[in-house]
């Protein structure tokens, strides 16, 4: 573990851009069609988001702060972004409020410019403390979260993977705790987007917790990950993403068994459930599981748009079911 140097004390702070967010619901998940199951998956609600800003968008990754209304995230244009689900009276997800983005600093509290440094894919946020994963320039770094305040990470942590084996832009897309009472005792686990092992298998690793050490995640189809997030009975629910010409994009959620992500083991797990272009989909970069306040597993779904405007930044949400 390296502790960095701490940030001057008379460094300004980064100025945060506040924003208004446009957002249009989104009440049919299967477009034209009013069905809400989806393999085990209760389709609640959506969000098409648009703003004026140039800095909105590239929505790599989130946590909620609190369950199911404040959040943060971070974008891979080197952003950190933070803001409120707003509800209707049916609790269904209906627009975005206190909206603001700041840029990611150096030790000297300056904004850094150069993409590759500050390329941010992955997040996991605990007692005020961000976790985030970079890929180009791969490292998983800790940061102390102050809205109003953001200054350079205090910690890099070892991610145990050998650097030679991350491919540039196939790095950690994954950030995410172990179930606090299951093998891994609430441990960081890492996993990457593409990077493959010779059996074709994906490059992750637990690099806290009594178990530390490298495994991988069966490679399925053509699909590749893009975030995860631990059930709370210990499975990981993983997002990935698959992306051909032919066919557009297409998105996946896949329950990895809890009891297969082991030092040296190949961890693997069914697909719930696939979305092609005929779903309210885009490419579907970020993921966050949390609990409803009548006990309910929810899954929240976010895309990056790449600031295309052929692109949208969607917020998806669902219930999880026993299945």
């Amino acid at each position: 573990m390296l502790v960095l140097p701490l940030v001057p004390a008379h460094a300004e702070p980064a100025p945060v851009e506040r924003m208004e967010i446009t957002a249009r619901p989104i009440e049919k998940f299967h477009i034209g069609r009013d069905e809400k199951m989806f393999g085990p998956l209760e389709f609640v609600g959506g969000l098409e988001m648009t703003a004026s800003a140039r800095d909105f968008g590239a929505l790599s990754a989130f946590r909620f702060l609190m369950p199911g209304k404040d959040f943060v995230g971070v974008a891979d244009t080197g952003m950190w972004y933070f803001g409120s689900i707003l509800r209707d009276a049916a609790g269904r997800p209906s627009g975005v409020a206190n909206f603001r983005m700041v840029q990611m600093v150096d030790e000297a509290g300056k904004p850094i410019d150069e993409k590759w440094l500050v390329d941010a894919e992955s997040l996991d946020v605990k007692d005020g403390i961000a976790t985030v994963g970079f890929e180009r320039d791969h490292r998983i770094a800790q940061f102390r979260l102050d809205p109003d305040d953001m200054k350079a990470p205090f910690r890099q942590l070892d991610f145990l993977v050998p650097k030679r084996e991350l491919r540039q832009n196939r790095g950690f897309e994954t950030v995410t705790r172990a179930h606090p009472h299951g093998q891994h005792e609430g441990g960081l686990v890492v996993v990457s987007e593409k990077s493959l092992d010779k059996q074709g298998n994906i490059f992750a690793a637990i690099i806290e917790g009594p178990n530390k050490g490298v495994f991988t995640v069966k490679r399925s189809g053509d699909f590749d990950i893009t975030d995860g997030a631990f059930l709370p009975n210990g499975d990981l629910l993983l997002l990935e993403r698959s992306y051909r010409l032919a066919d557009g994009v297409k998105m996946r959620l896949r329950r990895i068994y809890g009891e297969s992500i082991a030092k040296g083991k190949v961890a693997d797990g069914p697909v719930l459930f696939t979305a092609d272009m005929a779903y309210q989909i885009d490419n579907m970069e970020g993921l966050d599981v949390w609990q409803r306040a009548d006990g309910a597993t929810m899954v929240s779904i976010v895309s990056d748009d790449n600031h295309s405007i052929l692109q949208r930044n969607l917020y998806l949400e669902f219930v999880l079911h026993a299945d």
